[in-house]
């Protein structure tokens, strides 16, 4: 655990208790460099004196306040300390809330209190009070040089204290263009009601924090470690041309949607309504038989709507009719062969009686 980062007192009441505070939370970002893409060289931030132009260590570093242009007041961290000893020492309980009284946007940073020295009992006697009463302490604190609104939270057997932002640190909402409970472009169905609240019990599940992490840093790490292997440690990536994207459409459907994250075969934007007045789609023309080819008769066009037995009767017609027009053609043909028969053999004949 790092080192402690303020020691002070718990105080509601004639309650006091010692206690020190420790960041209860760390930044795991990337920690990128800047370099100098002519040389990748690291850029570095001097600390200097704005009148002779040179470095400052921060031993030699105080802080200020800007009464006039250019006039300042120095302020040590005793001066700052000195102001007011209690406010710069003490986490002032003022009042006990219902904690879901409090709207999340209003948490901003968690601190771990841990117990000073002699406060174990005292402490403990807090963290269970605040266990068993479901309740939350707000109180006053000031950290380095600005008072915080605070929260104390019973968080397993750790009292955490929680900033809070004050209430005009929230930026109002007035300018946003949030959809109103009654408007009638919002308006939500019974039916997309049902399903969202059936998809939001499909995902709910235990907390487990332990299963999530930063997938993004994750995948930047595998492309830092690729690249390495690939010697392009020097290789700037170029932004490749951007693809024109087909054009959205404003109208969405929700119940489409929402079967689709079900598991469900997505339905037609029409879905809740019944389709029975529609006329049923046309039927597929029936491919040509061996005997349609044989014949230059064509059947007659059949109905979209026809009944069953009269599309049977009809095509029974067809393939007798084709059957017939195929019986003459080859009548015909034996015809033909049986007539040219004599004449072949009278040819001869006539031909030895001129010789």
């Amino acid at each position: 655990m790092a080192r402690s980062m303020w020691k002070g007192a718990i105080s509601f009441g004639l309650v006091h208790i010692p206690v020190e505070m420790y960041p209860a939370a760390s930044d795991q970002g990337l920690d990128l460099t800047m370099l100098d893409r002519r040389d990748f060289a690291p850029i570095g931030f001097k600390r200097y004196n704005k009148a002779t132009g040179k470095e400052v260590s921060w031993d030699d570093i105080v802080k200020g306040y800007e009464y006039s242009d250019g006039e300042y007041v120095v302020l040590s961290d005793e001066d700052l300390r000195r102001a007011n000893p209690e406010a710069t020492q003490t986490i002032d309980i003022i009042a006990f809330v219902n904690a879901e009284q409090v709207p999340l946007i209003y948490y901003e940073q968690p601190y771990y209190l841990a117990p000073g020295k002699g406060g174990d009992k005292v402490y403990a006697l807090l963290r269970e009070t605040l266990r068993d009463v479901g309740k939350i302490g707000i109180a006053n604190v000031v950290i380095r040089v600005k008072q915080h609104l605070a929260a104390l939270v019973c968080v397993g057997d750790t009292i955490v204290l929680n900033t809070l932002r004050y209430p005009d640190e929230i930026r109002p909402t007035d300018e946003l263009k949030i959809p109103a409970a009654d408007s009638k472009a919002a308006q939500v169905t019974e039916k997309e009601l049902q399903m969202a609240k059936a998809l939001v019990e499909g995902m709910s599940e235990k907390w487990k924090p332990q299963q999530y992490h930063d997938t993004y840093r994750e995948d930047v790490m595998a492309l830092i470690k690729k690249k390495i292997a690939a010697n392009q440690t020097k290789t700037l990536t170029e932004p490749e041309p951007e693809e024109e994207k087909p054009a959205k459409s404003n109208v969405i459907d929700l119940v489409s949607l929402l079967q689709a994250s079900l598991g469900k075969k997505p339905a037609k934007a029409a879905a809740a309504d019944d389709d029975d007045d529609d006329e049923p789609p046309p039927r597929k023309s029936r491919k040509p038989s061996k005997d349609d080819e044989d014949t230059d008769e064509t059947p007659p066009p059949r109905a979209r709507k026809a009944p069953a037995h009269a599309a049977t009767h009809a095509s029974a017609k067809r393939t007798t009719a084709a059957k017939s027009t195929a019986t003459k053609t080859a009548a015909k043909k034996t015809a033909t062969k049986a007539a040219a028969k004599p004449a072949a053999k009278a040819a001869p004949a006539r031909r030895r009686k001129a010789a």
